[in-house]
C-alpha cells in the first residue's frame, strides 16, 4: 500500500470510528455492534466455556448456526465436516455448513437464504484471503452483517478472528507473516477501527502488531489474544474469556512496563470505544496485588511464577525475578520450570485414559521388578525407586508409542498446551499458564480424572486417608481440596485446587527450599475468606 493509500485508508477508518449515530437517545457504539455480540478467538483448542457461550448467544441449542469453513482453502466441505464438532458438542442441533469459492454463488439469493434465519455465524481458521476473495462485497457478506443487526452473534477463530476486524492483518496470499497486504487489508468490519491478531503467545507473534501495523496506522486499536482465549464484544464492552491472555495496542491506559501493549486476563473488561480498562477480575475477589506481592516479598533471588483463578476468571498471573523474555513473551509462560511432584497428576491421567481404553489395569504391577501396582504407586501405598520413569515406560508400552508422544496427543493437545514438556523418564517441565490450561481440562474433561469406578480426586481403594490417584485430597475451609507439590514436604511447587469453586492456586519456582505449600495456603486463606466472595461453580 502506498503512503497516500495508507492515509486515505486511515481517514476512512477514523471517520467510521467517530461517525456516531444516535439510537434510543444514546450514542451508538464506536467499535462494537449496536445489537448482538462478536466473539473473537485466538485459534487453537477452544474450551466448552467458549463454544457454550457462542451457542447461547446464537439463541441456544435450537438456533440455526452457520459454519463458514472457507478460510481452510478446500474446494468443498461436507455437511458434517469435522469443524462443526465443537458447536455440536456444545449442544447446537442445527448447524449448516456454508461455503463457496465462486463470487457469483456468493451473490445468489439461494446461497444466502440460510443466513436469513441464522442466530449465529462462525468463521473457521485457515487463510484470511480466502474469505475476502469469496465474500467481500457480496450479498453473503451483507447477510453476515444482517445476522448481527438482528441481535445474533458473529464469531471466529484464527483467520476467522482477524476477518472480524475492519483492518485485516496477515491477509496476503504470499504468506501469513506479511502483516499488511494491498488488496487484502480490509476485513468484514464487524468491529470497526481495529486490527486483530491471533496465536500471539503460542507462535510468539506479540511484537508484530507493534512493529508492522500500529506505526503505519496509529489511529487503529490493536487487539490480539492467545489460543483458546477470546474477546466477547457487546456494544463497546469487551470481556476476556478462556484460557490465557489478551493484549491491547494503542489504548489510553499505560502499557505493561517495557512492552508495546497492555495485558488482559480472563474476567477483565475493556471499553473498546474509550480504549480503557473498565474492570479487572481481581477487583471482585478478596485478593489484591499488594497482598500477593507481600506473600512473595521474602523469597530472595528465586524465580517464581504464580497464578490464581476462580470461576473462569484469572485474578493473579505474575512472576518474580524472571527477566524479560524474547519477543515480549510473558514471564509466566517462559521459562519452563521442572514440575517435580506436579507430574503425578499427568501420570495418573495417562493411566486412567489407558484403563478406559482397556490397555492397562490399575491393579497391575508397574513392571516385572516389583509387586507395587499402578494404583499403589499413584496413591502413595507403595514407593519404588525411579517410580515416575518406570510408570512412563509402562504407559509407553501399553500405549504402543513413546511416552512423550502419548502425553502430547492425549493430554496436551486437548487443552491446547504447546510448551509443557514430557520427558521419556516421566519428568515434566511447565509453567503456570499451561498448568492453568491443565486445571480447566481437569474440570471439563472427565477422562482426565475418572475411569470406571476409579477417580483421581477421591481416596483410592485401600489408600491411606487423603490419598487419591496422583493427588492429596481433603477438605479446607469446608471445601473439597486436591493438592500436589513439587516435593513431598510441600516445597518447590504447589498446585492446589478447590473443584467446587472452580478455583486453583498454582506456584512454580526454581528454589527447592521455597515453601510453596505454605504460600498456597496463605493465598487460599485470603481467597476463601468471607461467604460473600463465594461464587457459584
Amino acid at each position: 500500500m502506498t503512503r497516500s493509500g495508507s492515509r486515505r485508508y486511515g481517514m476512512a477508518i477514523l471517520t467510521g470510528v467517530l461517525g456516531l449515530t444516535m439510537a434510543a437517545g444514546a450514542p451508538a457504539p464506536r467499535v462494537g455492534p449496536a445489537r448482538g455480540a462478536v466473539l473473537v478467538v485466538g485459534g487453537g483448542q477452544m474450551g466448552p466455556e467458549l463454544w457454550g457461550r457462542f451457542v447461547q448467544l446464537a439463541g441456544g441449542p435450537d438456533a440455526l448456526i452457520i459454519d463458514v469453513p472457507t478460510a481452510g482453502g478446500d474446494s468443498t466441505y461436507p455437511p458434517d465436516w469435522r469443524g462443526t464438532r465443537g458447536l455440536k458438542e456444545a449442544g447446537a442441533r442445527h448447524v449448516v455448513v456454508l461455503h463457496t469459492i465462486d463470487r457469483a454463488v456468493a451473490n445468489a439469493d439461494s446461497f444466502v437464504a440460510p443466513l436469513r434465519h441464522a442466530g449465529g455465524v462462525w468463521f473457521e481458521g485457515g487463510r484470511q484471503w480466502h474469505l475476502v476473495d469469496s465474500y467481500a462485497g457480496t450479498k453473503t457478506e451483507q447477510a453476515f452483517h444482517d445476522v448481527l443487526a438482528r441481535g445474533g452473534v458473529i464469531g471466529g477463530s484464527s483467520a476467522g478472528a482477524s476477518i472480524l476486524a475492519s483492518f485485516l492483518v496477515r491477509g496476503a496470499r504470499a504468506g501469513n507473516t506479511i502483516m499488511v497486504a494491498q488488496h487484502h487489508d480490509r476485513g468484514f468490519g464487524f468491529l470497526r477501527g481495529v486490527a486483530i491478531d491471533q496465536h500471539v503467545v503460542a507462535r510468539e507473534r506479540l511484537p508484530d502488531l507493534a512493529d508492522s501495523v500500529m506505526p503505519r496506522f496509529p489511529q487503529l486499536l490493536g487487539m490480539s489474544e492467545d489460543e483458546g482465549t477470546a474477546w466477547l464484544v457487546q456494544g463497546d464492552t469487551a470481556t476476556i474469556l478462556g484460557r490465557n491472555k489478551a493484549f491491547v495496542y494503542g489504548g489510553h491506559d499505560a502499557d505493561d512496563p517495557g512492552k508495546p501493549f497492555l495485558t488482559l486476563h480472563p474476567g477483565d473488561r475493556y471499553d473498546l470505544g474509550a480504549r480503557r480498562v473498565i474492570h479487572r477480575a481481581i477487583d471482585d475477589s478478596p485478593l489484591t496485588e499488594a497482598f500477593i506481592d507481600s506473600v512473595f516479598s521474602g523469597i530472595g533471588p528465586a524465580r517464581v511464577a504464580v497464578l490464581v483463578a476462580e470461576g473462569g476468571e484469572v485474578f493473579v498471573d505474575k512472576s518474580y525475578h524472571v527477566p524479560p523474555q524474547p519477543r515480549f513473551m510473558p514471564t509466566t509462560t517462559l521459562p519452563q520450570f521442572p514440575l517435580g511432584g506436579l507430574a503425578d497428576g499427568y501420570l495418573a491421567a495417562a493411566a486412567l485414559l489407558l484403563e478406559h481404553d482397556g490397555k492397562l489395569s490399575l491393579d497391575a504391577p508397574i513392571d516385572t521388578m516389583t509387586t507395587v501396582t499402578v494404583r499403589q504407586y499413584l496413591d502413595g501405598q507403595g514407593a519404588v525407586a525411579d517410580g515416575a520413569a518406570r510408570m512412563a515406560r509402562l504407559i509407553a508400552a501399553r500405549a504402543g508409542e513413546p511416552f512423550p508422544r502419548f502425553v502430547a496427543q492425549r493430554l496436551f493437545t486437548p487443552i491446547g498446551a504447546h510448551r509443557t514438556v514430557a520427558e521419556a523418564d516421566g519428568a515434566f517441565q511447565g509453567d503456570v499458564d499451561e498448568l492453568y490450561r491443565w486445571e480447566l481440562g481437569l474440570l471439563d474433561v472427565p477422562g482426565f480424572t475418572t475411569a470406571g469406578r476409579d477417580s483421581a480426586l477421591v481416596p483410592a481403594r485401600g489408600a491411606p486417608a487423603g490419598r487419591g490417584l496422583g493427588w492429596l485430597v481433603d477438605t479446607y475451609h469446608g471445601l473439597r481440596r486436591a493438592r500436589e507439590y513439587g516435593a513431598p514436604d510441600g516445597r518447590l511447587n504447589a498446585f492446589v485446587r478447590f473443584p467446587d469453586r472452580r478455583a486453583a492456586i498454582i506456584v512454580v519456582s526454581d528454589d527447592p527450599g521455597l515453601d510453596a505449600g505454605a504460600i498456597a495456603d496463605r493465598i487460599a486463606d485470603r481467597l476463601l475468606a468471607g461467604s460473600h466472595f463465594r461464587r457459584t461453580p
